[in-house]
């Protein structure tokens, strides 16, 4: 079973002007269909094929650079895309909002956190919101394509939010102002997503 590229499920212009049409193009067509294609030939061959992404990430030797580096993109992006929409924004609410405030002490917390998290990753990378087993939530960074999945990686628990602040994210719209990117992405945040994802991974 070969990894496919996911369409997008809205159009390349539809976050504007949070985020650049242009940089959607690029970022889909070209970076996540990169990442989408050497993991295919990564895992061509190997007791690996027919995994799914989850099993293969959790299961991860993390000096297998072509798999760590090519899963780690091909999943990330597969759930960036999923946890924005161009009706985003706003706060979440339910058990997610709970778990957040017990978490950071209110959303505002969250947010600072968050944001945190996303500015001060050094380099490339991600900031992401997880959740555990019995649905305490966290939040982490982790460099270049890694993510909470993977062995020894960030906070551990099942991502259900995760910011790209790899320069090819923002750049082009952004420039090097990576705090302005990260203030934007809470304008298209899918709480609606994100809830459902907390609510399935708890």
């Amino acid at each position: 079973m070969a990894f496919n590229l996911p369409e997008l499920p809205y159009a390349h212009d539809a976050l504007e002007p949070h985020i650049d049409t242009r940089t959607m193009e690029i970022h889909h067509g070209k970076h996540h269909n990169g990442y989408t294609n050497n993991l295919n030939n990564a895992v061509a061959g190997t007791d690996l094929e027919g995994s799914s992404i989850e099993d293969i990430l959790a299961g991860l030797d993390m000096s297998n650079g072509a798999l760590r580096n090519n899963g780690g993109g091909y999943y990330n992006h597969c759930l960036f895309w999923e946890v924005m929409s161009p009706d985003g924004g706003g706060e979440p609410s339910g058990e997610l909002a709970e778990a957040i405030t017990a978490a950071c002490g209110s959303f505002e917390g969250f947010k600072e956190a968050f944001s945190k998290a996303a500015a001060t990753r050094f380099g490339s990378g991600w900031a992401w919101l997880c959740v555990h087993d019995g649905g305490r939530v966290e939040v982490c960074s982790s460099p270049n394509q890694d993510n909470p999945l993977m062995p020894g990686v960030g906070c551990g628990g099942t991502p259900i939010l995760g910011l790209d602040v790899w320069e090819h994210a923002y750049y082009l719209n952004y420039q090097n102002r990576r705090p302005d990117y990260i203030s934007a992405f809470f304008e298209v945040i899918n709480w609606d997503k994100v809830s459902a994802l907390y609510a399935a991974n708890k």
